[in-house]
């Protein structure tokens, strides 16, 4: 876990680097990572801090090379692409940058069945990150980027003034409460697709994945509570809810 963390962590810290960089510059650098890690995985030597413990986990758990590639065009995505037209555009993001990490785990997590089990654990991925772009409209924003669809965007007549506008406020339009609410409908459509993946795993990662996939949905019910307004404040879980659901996912461990 530690070395697929490592691995998606570094990719993203190139692409959202806060240094002086260009956009160029990180695509450069991306893509040299991107070729030393592939020249590993055909079996090169590679001096790098951590792509050799990617490449055991690679190795060990015969993860599907194919996903990491995925992974890495998603990366290089988000320094070219600020917008996405429909869904389905989204969803090719998303594909890459959170579905594959989902199957990924599924064989360190101890799934019996890694083909039933691939479906609800890209749709879990979608999940979380869907949650994400939801509570991080304002952030992604002043990155540049827009990852609800403008598809969505104009059903709700919401454009990039108004959610700028909004920034500005710290406070969220009407129209864009109307947006949300309906992300979260989506997004909760994904968890629910995601469920039933859960029991799939060995146990003892099942209390880690469910009380991950209640926790985020946490975050969809800090949303809702605030009325969809996603610029008052950021939407945090709070700790005496992190640690009830914690204790209740080890309980039905326990019980099993």
């Amino acid at each position: 876990m530690h070395a697929l963390y490592g691995f998606a962590r570094y990719a993203d810290e190139i692409v959202d680097s806060l240094d002086s960089s260009t956009p160029a510059a990180r695509r450069a650098e991306l893509e040299e990572w991107g070729a030393t890690f592939l020249s590993g995985l055909a079996g090169a030597p590679v001096d790098d801090p951590i792509l050799p413990a990617v490449l055991h986990t690679i190795d060990v758990f015969n993860l599907d090379r194919a996903d990491f590639a995925l992974f890495l065009r998603s990366m290089a995505m988000d320094l070219t692409v600020a917008t996405y037209p429909t869904y389905a555009d989204l969803i090719d993001y998303m594909e890459g940058s959170a579905a594959v990490i989902g199957a990924m785990m599924l064989p360190i997590l101890g799934a019996r069945d890694l083909d039933a089990a691939g479906g609800p654990a890209r749709e879990l991925g979608r999940a979380f990150q869907l949650t994400n772009f939801i509570r991080d409209i304002g952030e992604d924003l002043q990155r540049g980027r827009i990852y609800l669809p403008q598809a969505d965007l104009a059903q709700f007549d919401v454009d990039h003034a108004s959610l700028s506008a909004g920034i500005s406020a710290r406070s969220a339009s009407p129209a864009i409460r109307r947006l949300v609410a309906f992300e979260v409908s989506r997004a909760r459509e994904h968890y629910l697709a995601a469920a039933p993946g859960i029991a799939m795993l060995e146990p003892g990662s099942q209390v880690c994945i469910r009380t991950a996939y209640r926790l985020y949905q946490g975050i969809l019910d800090e949303i809702e509570r605030a009325d969809h307004d996603v610029f008052a404040r950021r939407a945090v879980v709070p700790k005496r809810r992190q640690v009830v659901v914690a204790a209740a996912c080890m309980l039905k461990l326990a019980r099993t």
